[in-house]
């Protein structure tokens, strides 16, 4: 039995105090030990964005590159969406899971690729622009795949359920591969919101060096934002699987409103701006201050960006939306 500190204090006698050359002794050695080691203390930003990037690798499902730097990984969900009679092969596991969600990976592709298009310069002086790109890609030619036509997303591959009762590698899983969809009759706006954003996004990194991608993760961009606007409805309401895991919360409106915006910033269109515009009020969002931004909360994001659109913008976009109300008021009387 242990005993506490009077009782220790009784038995054996009071602790010498310090003298004040041992107090003085002790702060010298400490100033000495930082001062010898203030580059040790500082932070090393660079070896935590190559860490940041390595960790994407580690979570990459389907067949791995000849360059994998993670080379305890292998290939892995070979067979995934076979069942189904798709390719969905591919993506990255989510956390620590071998489940394959939609919304939070494309999340994740969204802010991979929103950081390339704000700090490229930086990424490339360490030296880390490449592997960046290639974490980018690697779930953009998932989410082509995934997008099997127009109004079709895939959403999830895998059950949550028995792959948390489950400790194996993912090169050796042997729980459920079933996959699940969102279409016209199982909307998901949230879903391909954020979809739309994270290929817009990406088509904005890839512009310069593969043209003709960038076109194409447009394409799928613009045809999942309409094919959200039009069947609108939570994908967690689609895919009851995912409640327990990544349910929408916030719901989908948040999402259209991103979706548009980078839409916008992709494509120069003012029609997603004005989309935006004309939804912000009763889609919410923009009246107070946010205290998440997540995978499942996109205002704090969308402010962010629409505060980026010159004033004078939203002013004009704002006047002629009134104006044509008060053509077809007038016009009513």
């Amino acid at each position: 039995m242990t005993m506490d500190k009077r009782q220790q204090h009784q038995y054996y006698g009071a602790a010498p105090k310090p003298t004040t050359f041992a107090k003085h002794w002790c702060l010298l050695l400490i100033s000495i030990f930082l001062f010898l080691n203030t580059r040790t203390l500082a932070f090393d930003y660079g070896d935590a964005l190559r860490k940041s990037l390595l960790y994407f690798e580690s979570q990459r499902s389907g067949r791995l590159p000849y360059n994998q730097r993670v080379t305890w990984r292998h290939h892995s969900g070979l067979t995934d969406g076979l069942e189904q009679g798709v390719d969905l092969v591919g993506g990255y596991h989510d956390a620590g899971d071998h489940v394959k969600f939609g919304l939070p990976m494309a999340f994740t592709v969204t802010m991979l690729s929103w950081n390339v298009i704000e700090f490229q310069h930086q990424i490339a002086v360490a030296g880390e622009l490449e592997h960046a790109l290639e974490a980018i890609k690697w779930g953009t030619d998932y989410f082509i795949k995934a997008h099997t036509s127009p109004n079709v997303l895939w959403a999830e591959v895998g059950d949550g359920d028995t792959d948390h009762y489950c400790w194996q590698r993912p090169e050796d899983m042997t729980t459920s591969r079933q996959a699940y969809k969102i279409d016209e009759n199982n909307p998901g706006s949230d879903l391909a919101g954020e979809t739309t954003a994270a290929m817009a996004a990406a088509s904005i990194v890839f512009k310069g060096t593969n043209p003709h991608y960038s076109h194409l993760l447009l394409h799928h961009a613009q045809q999942l934002f309409e094919f959200g606007d039009k069947y609108r409805g939570k994908y967690d309401e689609s895919v009851g699987v995912v409640k327990s895991y990544y349910a929408s919360v916030s719901g989908y409106e948040d999402e259209l409103l991103w979706g548009a915006m980078w839409l916008y910033k992709a494509t120069g269109d003012d029609k997603y701006l004005e989309y935006v515009i004309g939804n912000a009020h009763c889609f919410g969002g923009i009246g107070w201050a946010m205290t998440e931004f997540s995978w499942d909360v996109k205002y704090a994001g969308l402010q962010i960006m629409a505060s980026k659109v010159k004033a004078n913008l939203f002013i004009s976009h704002y006047m002629l939306q009134v104006q044509k109300r008060l053509y077809w008021f007038w016009k009513s009387l």
